[in-house]
């Protein structure tokens, strides 16, 4: 790597593998489905790694764990402090609850009604802030100053990252006992935690295999910033459905892997991400969220060739409220 984007603490494919060792016993081992409508539809092979079924609904909890688990005992005491739109609020919920350690999370408002319930539900006290008009990074800075508390970051840490470097693992290694090795893996992405820890296991296990990142329309900060060789942010006041997706930039380490082992990134619009919702619940009997959409959206518009290739996709959360869901399949 370039000394300019190689900041300290980057973790490497046996830092995944230790993660995967942690994590045995605590995670799912989710499906890895073949032989699905899509493999006639594209004219492909296409595999689908359903994280959607993974405990609290998607694939955080992997390296909430894989960071929680490694504090020491003076720090479980002092509890922990996560900021997030959802997914992660429930990841580091489920594994705070786990290893009997406090946890706080601050949230938007504006969250999705089953991802601010899922929080609670799992014994974290949930803080609510106007994302228009507040700073999470801020409120969780100072609970976690007033109180002692770790910060535990959504993406931009080695050992988040390593765990949820355990989906692209476990995903090769269920293709290799398909005989299969993906020509590309498409993952959806937004500050990079979920995509560069599975490029480290994808990329190691088969350096010819193509890791692209998803991204939704207005928040392709890591396609931009991989084709200007720099971390750019997005434009202030963008939206989508996908709230799953929405962070203002790449992490630091996140890019620094990611500009490495990544091939680039395409962009998808919402009525892309309805369709693949609906698709996928349609044809494939799945619930899927909008931002764990975005590869299967990514798919089905024909964003990358398939024909005769062997194209995987992260299918990475199914925790949406019930409104959005009928929407999506109307």
């Amino acid at each position: 790597m370039n000394a300019e984007f190689e900041p300290a603490g980057l973790p490497c494919f046996d830092d995944v593998q230790a993660a995967s060792r942690r994590l045995a016993g605590i995670t799912r081992r989710t499906p890895l489905l073949a032989g699905t409508p899509l493999d006639e539809l594209t004219g492909g092979r296409v595999l689908l790694k359903l994280e959607s079924l993974q405990r609290t609904g998607s694939f955080k909890i992997r390296g909430a764990y894989n960071r929680l688990v490694q504090l020491d005992a003076k720090a479980q005491s002092r509890g922990v402090v996560a900021f997030s739109s959802g997914n992660h609020a429930q990841g580091v919920a489920a594994a705070a609850r786990v290893l009997g350690i406090d946890a706080t999370i601050v949230m938007p408002a504006d969250a999705p009604r089953a991802k601010l319930d899922g929080t609670r539900s799992l014994g974290a006290a949930v803080v609510l802030y106007d994302r228009d008009r507040e700073s999470r990074e801020l409120i969780a800075a100072q609970l976690a100053t007033e109180t002692g508390a770790t910060l535990v970051p959504a993406f931009d840490d080695p050992h988040v990252i390593a765990g949820q470097g355990t989906v692209g693992l476990e995903l090769m290694q269920q293709a290799r006992d398909l005989e299969l090795i993906p020509d590309q893996v498409l993952i959806g992405c937004s500050g990079g935690g979920l995509i560069s820890g599975s490029a480290l296991a994808i990329r190691a296990l088969s350096p010819t295999t193509e890791v692209l990142a998803v991204e939704p329309e207005g928040f392709d900060d890591t396609r931009r910033s991989l084709e200007a060789g720099h971390r750019l942010a997005n434009a202030p006041g963008a939206r989508s459905i996908c709230d799953a997706l929405l962070s203002p930039s790449p992490g630091v380490l996140n890019f620094a892997l990611m500009r490495e082992l990544l091939a680039g990134g395409v962009t998808v619009g919402d009525t892309e991400v309805r369709i693949a919702m609906a698709w996928g619940f349609r044809h494939l009997r799945i619930v899927i969220e909008p931002g764990g959409a975005v590869a299967l959206a990514a798919l089905l518009a024909g964003r990358v060739p398939t024909h005769g290739r062997t194209i995987a996709i992260a299918i990475t959360g199914g925790n949406v409220d019930a409104t959005t869901f009928v929407e999506a399949l109307g």
